[in-house]
């Protein structure tokens, strides 16, 4: 019987260790703290090999694909409220794999759980994918779900912005603009007392 195997670091394992430490103690090349990519919002692994695409000047390239994926998920929330308000299951579980696999590029995990688990309510089966769900309980889930994943989201998107070191806009969610909204049309059906 031979003793276990020890794996001996390598160039390769030492630098991609390394690189990990670098980031995660803010010295990224980006202007914005990397402390805020807690471990709980982003994986590390997949951004850090994302980052490793960018020029050695600058970030521009992994920058692009995050606001990529900021797009994508704001029109894939949008499209998810519509298949949601029609009750289109077979749409939802759809769009929930589509945004699973843009979250898990860029190392967004919250937001490519719950997408997965959108992913399998749509077919009316239990986060685990196997247990069945009946339409009414896939719908239930599904709402609590997309709401949450809304917030998970914003949480990622406001992380990711500061590494970059950009102003949150508020632009990262149609819940803002949506609430805006409603308050506009409150305000106009109730005027102000103060008026």
């Amino acid at each position: 019987m031979s003793a276990p195997a020890v794996m001996l670091p390598t160039p390769a394992t030492t630098f991609y260790r390394d690189t990990c430490v670098h980031l995660l103690q803010g010295a990224d090349g980006a202007s914005g703290s990397a402390g805020d990519l807690s471990p709980s919002i982003i994986d590390m692994d997949i951004f850090s090999q994302l980052l490793e695409m960018d020029d050695e000047d600058d970030r521009e390239f992994s920058k692009s694909i995050v606001w990529n994926y900021f797009d994508q998920a704001i029109t894939t929330f949008k499209e998810m409220d519509v298949a949601l308000d029609t009750k289109n299951l077979a749409e939802l579980s759809t769009l929930g794999h589509f945004l699973k696999g843009s979250s898990a590029a860029v190392g967004v995990i919250k937001v490519r759980d719950s997408c997965e688990h959108m992913q399998h309510y749509g077919k009316c089966h239990g986060e685990d994918g196997i247990s069945k769900l009946s339409e009414d309980e896939a719908l239930e889930k599904l709402t609590v779900t997309l709401r949450d994943v809304k917030v998970q989201y914003k949480e990622a998107a406001k992380a990711l912005k500061a590494f970059y070191d950009e102003e949150d806009d508020g632009e990262d969610g149609e819940e803002e603009e949506g609430q805006t909204q409603k308050d506009d049309e409150a305000e106009a059906v109730e005027p102000s007392k103060n008026r």
